[in-house]
């Protein structure tokens, strides 16, 4: 976890303001500490510390170890030993368990490398808006109740079934059995919170980067300078670059990890004389919708990000077309509306022929201002030319410079996820064939 040093905005409590711990630190001031009550990242790490994904210390790392390899190993292992045999019990358990080691590994090495704050991105906040800000600090403090939304309902249905097959198989006595029973309990929570703990995490960093990008859409039109249009763009496709390198491991090997998960639960639910009801299968089909869930988070907000970062493309023409015809003169639109250089015409020609002769003075200052008039208008074409051409280089670069969530160069877009569809919609229909007859 991250230290909380002093920081400027300290000051603020001298004034008579409310005083708590500011998102941000200054450089270098990165260092491993405890949570405190006024820390927004209190119950984040909280929830870390009783997963036990804390490693803040070689005391702290060697217990979240341990504790993993209790309950996501030994505790599946030996109720797999000393427990009667249970349908497609093999399946659950390898399923449950290297999804929580590959949650686990990916959230012990970002939060061990980078802290808490810097995974978070709560250091960069200081550029972003008051909205992105508020927005990013609503999502925090809602992504356990996200959380709790996943893990609950599964761990209810999960502890339903292993009451009922305890009560109904009493493998030991009454004491034994209720122990057994909350260790396996334990351990399908643990694995379960695991891997959603992961796929929560991914999906607020996403979310994030949605906040910027919805405040940059917002905002393009208000913005002149193309310059500043640009930089801040290529600040957010760095961001996205980043996290795409971070998460590409664990988004890939999630995605392998439930097709093959799934595969097999539907290799042994369609071999023949399996016996398929929700005394046998429920643990199965728990466990699948569990995988496929956590799997279809990441995805979506990956997919979700990346049509954002691609739309801003739009925005950017939309405003490029806004700019380019607002910029023409309007008096030489409207053929009705007599131009300037007519009037000055018009009032010329109605001048008495003795005026005309009053001297050359006045016909030497009307020349001057005649060039001077041709060439402020030189300037301002070119002026205008210069626009057209920064807003139409930016359009240009916005449309061959696609930002988004990529997986080892492949953008996690929706046409990324049709044609991931259509591979699993065909590798299933297969499987179906090959064990059922159906084609």
């Amino acid at each position: 976890m991250m230290a909380d040093a002093p920081s400027p905005a300290g000051a603020a409590g001298e004034a008579g303001e409310p005083v708590s711990t500011p998102l941000l630190r200054r450089r270098g001031s990165y260092t491993r500490c405890m949570s405190h009550a006024r820390d927004e990242l209190g119950s984040f790490r909280s929830c870390l510390r009783w997963m036990c994904v804390e490693h803040s210390d070689g005391s702290s790392a060697a217990a979240s170890w341990l504790v993993f390899a209790l309950l996501a190993v030994a505790v599946p292992a030996a109720a797999r030993v000393a427990l009667p045999r249970r349908a497609y019990d093999a399946q659950v358990q390898a399923s449950l368990t290297l999804s929580a080691a590959l949650a686990y590994v990916t959230l012990s090495r970002l939060v061990r490398r980078r802290g808490l704050r810097r995974l978070l991105y709560l250091d960069r906040l200081r550029h972003d808006s008051q909205d992105v800000r508020a927005g990013y600090t609503v999502q925090l403090a809602g992504s356990f109740r996200l959380l709790a939304c996943f893990v609950l309902p599964c761990f209810l249905a999960d502890a339903a079934y292993k009451v009922y097959w305890y009560c109904a198989n009493r493998p030991f006595p009454l004491w034994w059995s209720a122990a057994a029973c909350a260790l396996e309990m334990a351990s399908w929570i643990y694995r379960t919170a695991m891997f959603f703990m992961a796929c929560v995490l991914f999906r607020i960093i996403c979310f994030l980067q949605i906040l910027r990008m919805t405040g940059f859409a917002r905002d393009f039109g208000q913005c002149a300078d193309v310059a500043a249009v640009l930089r801040q763009h290529r600040h957010i496709r760095e961001q996205l670059r980043r996290i795409s390198h971070r998460y590409r491991k664990f988004i890939v090997s999630c995605l392998f990890l439930v097709t093959a998960s799934q595969f097999s639960a539907l290799l042994a639910a369609t071999r023949p004389h399996a016996q398929v009801n929700i005394t046998t299968s429920g643990e199965l089909a728990l466990c699948s919708m569990s995988l496929v869930t956590g799997l279809l988070i990441c995805l979506h907000s990956a997919a979700k990000i990346t049509h954002k970062t691609q739309a801003i493309t739009s925005v950017a023409a939309q405003w490029h077309a806004d700019a380019t015809i607002n910029s023409q003169d309007r008096d030489h639109e409207n053929p009705r509306t007599p131009s300037k250089a007519s009037h000055h015409f018009h009032a010329a020609s109605l001048v008495p022929p003795s005026a005309s002769s009053s001297g050359d003075e006045s016909g030497d200052e009307s020349a001057q201002s005649d060039d001077g008039l041709d060439g402020s208008k030189f300037v301002s074409l070119h002026d205008t030319n210069v626009s057209f051409q920064k807003r139409q280089a930016l359009v240009t670069y916005l449309e061959n410079n696609r930002a988004g969530i990529t997986v080892f160069g492949f953008v996690v877009d929706r046409t990324w996820l049709h044609a991931l569809f259509m591979i699993e919609f065909s590798l299933v229909m297969w499987l179906l064939g090959k064990t059922i007859g159906i084609s």
